[in-house]
């Protein structure tokens, strides 16, 4: 079966079954690997992608679901919100070991692009469901924060 979507601004068409989950999609045939594989239960974040500019958790998405959507990527994720959410996160060195920081980053920019000035309430829900093993989720928050500054200013 042909499904055919955007991904990261370009038409793309897929042969492929169906019932495959979007991340292997990514990352097998497209080789587009700053998706992460973490869990493969939707639980942990790491594979997040926006879907129309929502973040979806595209290990548990498939092919079949995706037909004339817009997936974007860490790999092509821009825009004010995300280019500020980047310029955070490397200004507060937020990774540590960095697995996670593609599905933090796309959540974050999906958070501000919806809520421009948010709460510590408001990251909480958003950022939930993101694991960090590293834990660094104090520099996560303080990045939002940061980010929504560059935003406004």
């Amino acid at each position: 079966m042909s499904v055919t979507f955007t991904l990261n601004g370009t038409p793309r068409t897929i042969d492929a079954d169906p019932e495959t989950p979007l991340l292997w999609v990514l990352r097998d045939d497209l080789k587009m690997t700053g998706t992460k594989f973490g869990c493969g239960i939707a639980q942990c974040g790491a594979c997040t992608v926006h879907l129309d500019g929502d973040p979806i958790r595209s290990c548990q998405t498939l092919l079949e679901d995706i037909e004339g959507a817009s997936i974007t990527t860490i790999e092509g994720v821009n825009g004010k919100a995300a280019e500020a959410v980047k310029a955070a996160w490397s200004e507060l060195d937020v990774p540590q070991c960095g697995y996670c920081q593609s599905g933090q980053i796309l959540a974050a920019t999906a958070l501000l692009t919806e809520t421009p000035k948010p709460t510590d309430e408001d990251i909480d829900y958003a950022m939930d469901g993101n694991v960090c093993r590293c834990a660094t989720y104090a520099r996560i928050r303080k990045a939002i924060h940061v980010a929504a500054d560059k935003m406004e200013a």
